[in-house]
């Protein structure tokens, strides 16, 4: 039976860049293989098909078209494009804060890399520490980025 709107599906996935490094999979072999496991972060029972409702914009767009006429059982390697995928990169949400403020807002030293949330509920990295100013990028990070899937129907509701 064809995949339509309204459907759940399960979905087993592995995600790569245009130059085919992963940066994440639902297959816990697969994510070992290429250092993305994490025993600290992740158990191996959290590496299982994605579970959602075609049409519900429970998926990035370009997987939730990807998958209507697809059956059970069907693969596919599916090309998503940052529109499709986790939109274009904004320079618009790299925001520059006062080490200070930074400080006083976060409640820590600012250090490249750490991962900040802010009241607003945006999650954001920090990118640059300098000493008159700290910038924090508000963008996904896989904003601006074509993905690649290779992808699997695992089960169809």
């Amino acid at each position: 039976m064809a995949i339509e709107s309204g459907d759940r599906v399960a979905l087993a996935y592995i995600g790569r860049f245009e130059d085919g490094t992963v940066f994440n999979t639902s297959r816990y072999e697969v994510a070992v293989e290429h250092g993305l496991f994490d025993a600290q972060e992740r158990a191996r029972e959290d590496y299982v098909p994605q579970s959602f409702v075609v049409g519900a914009d429970e998926i990035i767009p370009g997987l939730d078209e990807a998958v209507v006429g697809m059956s059970a059982g069907d693969e596919a390697t599916v090309t998503v494009p940052p529109e499709k995928g986790y939109g274009e990169f904004d320079e618009r949400r790299v925001r520059t804060y006062d080490p200070e403020t930074f400080e006083g807002m976060v409640g820590e030293e600012p250090e490249v890399g750490l991962h900040v949330h802010a009241e607003n509920g945006l999650h954001g990295d920090v990118i640059s520490v300098r000493e008159d100013a700290v910038e924090v990028d508000f963008n996904h990070e896989l904003a601006g980025k074509t993905l690649v899937f290779d992808i699997e129907i695992v089960a169809v509701e």
